[in-house]
């Protein structure tokens, strides 16, 4: 057996201890840093201050089923998570990170290779005598990460993974948070529809009076009847206008859920239950439950990591290789014979034209950009809870308002008929004018339903909810 006296240590031993206390603080792991999170959420109802919250659980914790009790937005909403091909691709980038992070682990391990050789020889002087030779050799090559940077490697592409799962969840959450909206708008036209369809025969029956007192009555012009038809074709033409959304949603929502365009079977409005008091809890749980914000985070923790990869790349690079082969020493005496050999190398980076130091800056800067992000995505979830409360108080307010508006304002068209048919004082205008308004109200009135519904859907989106 030959062996091959691996490279001596001895001499570089001290340096290399030396070099390995120095970079102790490459293996340092991810510190959250200081974020601003008090008071980031603003008080719905008055002027100035934050919201004050005691909860320590958030609203946006209720699982989603719980939340959308209506079995057809359930079933939408199943579909949709099974089917929506952004979801599909979200899974696929997770599964992808994930091989990325496998390899990121197998470069701990050594590389190993095999390459068999064998040659055969004839003599000139001799072309009866032949020479058959065979080498197996192997060869294993092993980057010792004294300095981490495989460590730091691995650790950047494990916050990769999460970022990207954080990103399912958000595609996830927006997907809930989607159907739920297009279902939502759906039902509202629906009611809208119907009261459209009343006034549409409200507006037939004062048209037919009009041209009646017109024909028998002394003092009732043209005019009148005209401007009772006119206001017939308007509710006409809004109703149609209604009946075009109505089909818009459907569509939009049928793609939502990754099926051809068709009608999306749906209960009724007034059947609808949703939450009316809301935890929004702490303000440190945005950072928690909101997919987006962690997600970030996490795209912060990978940058830290990548600045301490670059960080690692100023000191040596250190790699032992050793080699075997099984080889019958080219025919001659004594064959078989197994050569081995071990070799230790050191390469310490001293001028790369600026790259190391250049590649450690740009590092830091995309820590600082992504630190940034970070923070505007906290501010920006507060913002969105913040707009989702006041959004819900005040159409729940105006909604109260609407309800009273529309008492009074049917009222008025019925009392307003009666004047008409007994008194010549009141004009075909006012009763067209009332008429008016009661659709408008009502109109306004189903909206503010919807939009309260809205809010609570994006109350829950904003809090984070819908991942589960």
């Amino acid at each position: 057996m030959t062996n091959h006296k691996p490279l001596p240590w001895g001499g570089v031993g001290v340096g290399l201890l030396l070099l390995s206390l120095s970079s102790c603080g490459l293996y340092n792991k991810y510190d959250r840093p200081d974020v601003v999170t008090d008071d980031i959420v603003r008080d719905p109802v008055a002027q100035n201050g934050a919201l004050q919250s005691t909860d320590t659980t958030s609203f946006g914790n209720l699982p989603w089923r719980e939340l959308f009790t209506d079995p057809q937005l359930r079933l939408l909403i199943e579909q949709g998570l099974e089917k929506n091909p952004d979801l599909l691709n979200a899974a696929l980038n997770v599964q992808m990170v994930n091989e990325a992070l496998k390899c990121a682990r197998l470069a701990f391990l050594p590389s190993v290779a095999l390459t068999p050789q064998g040659t055969i020889s004839k003599l000139m002087t001799d072309p009866a005598v032949t020479t058959k030779s065979y080498q197996l050799p192997i060869s294993a090559s092993w980057n010792v990460d004294l300095f981490g940077n495989l460590l730091n490697a691995k650790r950047s592409a494990q916050m990769q993974l999460i970022a990207t799962k954080d990103y399912q969840t958000v595609v996830q959450c927006n997907i809930i948070s989607g159907i739920a909206n297009l279902y939502y708008t759906l039902l509202m036209l629906d009611r809208q529809v119907e009261i459209v369809n009343d006034m549409e025969q409200l507006t037939k029956e004062t048209w037919e009076m009009m041209k009646f007192m017109h024909e028998n009555r002394v003092g009732y012009r043209s005019t009148a009847v005209q401007s009772a038809e006119a206001a017939y074709y308007s509710v006409q033409a809004q109703k149609v206008d209604l009946l075009r959304q109505t089909r818009e949603t459907e569509n939009a929502l049928s793609l939502l859920i990754a099926q051809p365009a068709q009608t999306i079977q749906r209960g009724k409005l007034a059947d609808q239950s949703l939450p009316t008091t809301f935890a929004t809890g702490v303000s440190i749980e945005l950072l928690n439950n909101r997919a987006d914000v962690h997600s970030a985070e996490m795209t912060l923790a990978q940058c830290f990591y990548d600045v301490q990869q670059a960080r690692s790349r100023f000191y040596p690079s250190i790699t032992i290789t050793g080699t075997g082969a099984f080889t019958n020493n080219n025919g001659l005496v004594n064959p078989g014979k197994l050569l081995l050999s071990a070799v230790g190398s050191l390469v310490q980076p001293i001028f790369q034209h600026g790259q190391i130091v250049a590649g450690l800056k740009v590092a830091k800067m995309q820590y600082e950009q992504s630190y940034n992000k970070w923070q505007n995505a906290v501010l920006k979830a507060a913002n969105e809870v913040s707009n989702a409360l006041v959004s819900y108080n005040s159409s729940a307010e105006k909604g109260e308002l609407e309800s009273k508006r529309v008492a009074v304002l049917k009222q008025n068209v019925e009392d307003t008929k009666k004047l008409m048919s007994s008194s010549s004082n009141t004009t075909y205008l006012e009763v067209i004018s009332a008429q008016s308004n009661l659709l408008n109200a009502e109109i306004s009135e189903v909206t503010d339903q919807f939009n309260k519904m809205q809010a609570v859907v994006n109350l829950y989106l904003a809090l984070g909810g819908g991942a589960r």
